[in-house]
């Protein structure tokens, strides 16, 4: 073959997304394939999908609607969806999108690449891990897939399947060998992660896969998402809080914060049993950052119920929320049901005042770190600043050109927004005085 394969991959969605695109590159570029900016150009075109809200799904079936006059004018070009638009039935997709050559549910790339090695006359090498070839300075990890909460509003269980997690020694490996390609920070994900090895050989839990990777040589910092608050268990809170490399933050979605709320969203703990929570991981680490995920105008969500959830927000005090506003999804149980019975402009309504209520909170935690010195580790630079993040997961830029890639730096925060903060190298500040003396 004198045609080197070329490809590119599309991703939208959730972190799980980002890692499993990363990890299907690895694998084309084990076969030969290499890596091209333009969409269009690419012999190999993958959309790597989301449904978790309707838009991400329309805007993956618009983007692959709009490949169907090159695939025409180009037929040799290989054409593939993944990610959670594909279940377990791709017959429908197949009907919509005819153009496409292959479906394939996340994670499982077989397809796409047995139509690869055949068109570019290779084999994979399957005792190799599928690891990032150049990974940044952060990357990372899914270390299980699925998830059995079935939470009443979420499709992820119907499209990548029940909780399934990976062998430590495996991951240990993949960490290993993340760290000899460069990579100083590696964040482990699961749907669930704290349920991880749970239907493994041995039950080793999350705890026993954080001290294995915390041992790894060139590793600085070791993250974790996302967290169920019933998975919470005393032995994770230990560990993150004992581990060096392991940092202090932690993302424990509440969804919402009225019980009668989370009872409908089959969430499984009580609003007083996740502030408990809250006060154990304080207790353990009083400077854990803590972030959520909060649904506005879930079915027969009262205003009343609504400002309990604010209220909530307000006695937690997060570093972050990412709220959204309720959408309903075809096949999940909230779907069959329940009735998406708040209005479109309420939902908005809630959603802005869940907004506005947590930037106040956030400006004044991060208005309190002004002349203190935090660790940062730079992770890349733009527009003349490098940017990096403390270990409560906090967003810092670093004024300064000098080359600071995947360093820790010690940091003197001058200033802060509710999103970020802003600060000078320490050592920037003893090298001007030194000058000046």
């Amino acid at each position: 073959m004198n045609h080197k394969l070329t490809y590119h991959i599309w991703t939208i969605g959730c972190q799980m997304n980002v890692a499993d695109s990363e990890r299907l590159g690895a694998a084309l570029e084990s076969l030969g394939c290499e890596h091209v900016a333009e969409m269009e150009s690419a012999d190999v075109i993958v959309l790597n999908s989301c449904v978790v809200r309707q838009g991400a799904e329309d805007k993956a079936a618009g983007r692959l609607s709009s490949l169907k006059p090159l695939k025409q004018a180009h037929p040799e070009k290989i054409v593939a969806l993944m990610g959670c638009m594909v279940g377990p039935n791709s017959q429908e997709l197949e009907r919509r999108f005819p153009h496409t050559d292959c479906f394939m549910r996340p994670q499982e790339f077989g397809a796409l690449l047995r139509l690869v090695e055949a068109r570019a006359g290779t084999c994979l090498d399957s005792s190799l891990p599928l690891a990032p070839n150049r990974p940044g300075v952060t990357t990372f990890v899914p270390i299980s897939h699925g998830c059995d909460k079935f939470c009443t509003f979420c499709i992820i269980p119907y499209r990548r399947g029940r909780d399934r997690s990976r062998p430590l020694d495996e991951l240990v490996r993949e960490v290993e060998l993340l760290a000899k390609r460069g990579v100083k920070e590696v964040t482990l994900l699961g749907q669930n992660v704290d349920s991880y090895g749970h239907d493994l050989a041995g039950r080793p839990d999350l705890a026993d896969l954080l001290t294995a990777v915390d041992g790894v040589a060139g590793i600085k910092r070791v993250r974790f998402l996302t967290s169920h608050p019933n998975d919470m268990s005393k032995r994770i809170i230990e560990a993150t809080a004992r581990l060096p490399k392991v940092c202090e933050f932690i993302n424990l979605p509440v969804q919402a914060g009225d019980d009668d709320v989370l009872a409908a969203m089959h969430r499984g703990y009580t609003r007083e049993q996740y502030l408990a929570l809250v006060g154990r991981i304080r207790a353990a680490m009083p400077g854990v950052g803590l972030t959520t995920d909060i649904i506005v105008g879930f079915p027969g969500e009262t205003r009343e119920q609504f400002q309990s959830t604010v209220d909530l927000v307000r006695e937690v005090r997060f570093d972050k929320v990412h709220a959204a506003m309720y959408s309903t999804r075809p096949g999940t149980i909230a779907h069959r049901t329940l009735a998406d019975d708040v209005e479109a402009a309420e939902k908005k309504r809630r959603h802005t005042v869940l907004e506005e209520t947590q930037a106040e909170i956030a400006l004044a935690s991060n208005q309190r770190m002004v002349g203190t010195t935090e660790e940062v580790l730079m992770e890349d630079e733009r527009d003349g600043r490098w940017q990096g993040r403390t270990r409560s997961n906090k967003l810092v830029y670093v004024r300064g050109g000098e080359r600071r890639h995947g360093e820790m730096v010690q940091v003197k925060i001058a200033a802060a927004t509710p999103w970020s903060l802003q600060g000078e190298a320490v050592e920037r500040q003893i090298a001007a005085l030194t000058m000046a003396g």
